[in-house]
């Protein structure tokens, strides 16, 4: 089978497609023959070994996935050669064909299509985990999103004008800009590119404040560096901000802040929130299922890519220039 591999460290150049040996359905496994494959962040950090998780190479990058059970394990109930399917995987989705647990899998509903599948679960699943679990958003809360154009961000407005929040997102782009509002977002800000002087900070922190002057009740931040003390600074009395991402960097925070307003500074870490507990993750992807079902969520696939161009598709997402969701097809 052909699989798009990283044999070294480095960038979406670096990778590899190839001829490699078909898996197998282990105990507990279901064989898939992928037709779709998101890309997210992870993905370009995990070729470079910035990740925080390092496969042994070769590996296929590459984490969420749709596509059709060709077999299944001894011990697996609930699947059949043929069932429509979508999963995390982690890394390894830029294949023909994987082997996955049969628990991270579900049902890919008949009317929705692979690449739409590809594109739900890791986004959408930490957008729930953070806005329910980490924000404890409530109707009427206000909610401001960064990075409000990407995958995880688009997710965030959807789901917090779900939730009953009022929306504001903040992008870097008038085209991202309406994206966010076709997503249901209440406004949006427009912010330059980093880094910022002291200034520029000051400034980006008015424009937060002024779009909602009480301050924020949840703060989703998927993009971190200096984007981060300005959006602080816009959260309200008792606030949440939550630590989703840093393709900007790593942000350096001035702990008085949340000494003055209150606030909490809560991390999201989807993947080990799953891990440690399947069952709250499971009825958080029911409730996604039913929403999807609604309409009241949708995931954008913007910009396709075959296989053999999946280093392409990485490229894209990590110049940053992406809205909604890049996805590769498979087959």
């Amino acid at each position: 089978m052909k699989a798009l591999f990283s044999t070294a460290v480095g960038g979406p150049e670096t990778l590899v497609l190839t001829d490699t040996a078909e898996p197998v359905a282990g105990p507990g496994q279901l064989l898939v023959a992928v037709k779709a494959c998101a890309i997210n962040y992870p993905d370009v950090l995990i070729i470079e070994d910035k990740y925080q998780f390092k496969p042994p190479r070769p590996f296929a990058p590459g984490g969420e996935i749709a596509g059709v059970v060709e077999a299944v394990g001894e011990g697996v109930i609930g699947f059949v050669p043929g069932d429509r399917v979508i999963a995390v995987t982690g890394h390894g989705g830029l294949v023909e064909k994987v082997a996955i647990p049969a628990v991270s899998a579900y049902k890919l509903p008949a009317e929705r299509s692979f690449e739409e599948g590809a594109a739900l679960l890791l986004t959408y699943a930490t957008s729930i985990h953070a806005l329910v679990d980490r924000g404890r958003i409530k109707q009427g809360d206000t909610l401001l999103v960064l990075g409000a154009a990407g995958g995880v961000g688009l997710a965030a407005v959807e789901l917090g004008v779900a939730f009953g929040a009022r929306v504001i997102g903040a992008v870097s782009s008038e085209e991202k800009a309406a994206a966010v509002r076709a997503a249901g977002a209440s406004d949006v800000i427009l912010y330059g590119r980093a880094p910022f002087d002291r200034d520029q900070s000051k400034a980006l922190a008015d424009a937060f404040k002024a779009a909602c002057p009480k301050g924020y009740d949840i703060v989703y931040d998927a993009v971190g560096g200096d984007y981060a003390e300005p959006a602080v600074r816009a959260t309200g009395w008792e606030g949440r901000y939550l630590v989703v991402g840093f393709p900007s960097g790593i942000p350096k925070l001035p702990l008085n802040l949340t000494l003055l307003k209150s606030c909490d500074i809560c991390g999201v870490f989807w993947g080990a929130f799953a891990a440690r507990d399947p069952k709250a993750n499971t009825a958080h992807v029911e409730h996604l299922f039913r929403l999807w079902a609604e309409g009241k969520i949708a995931p954008r696939v913007t910009k396709t890519f075959p296989l053999e161009q999946g280093g392409d598709a990485i490229a894209h997402l990590g110049s940053r220039n992406a809205i909604g969701k890049v996805v590769v097809t498979v087959g």
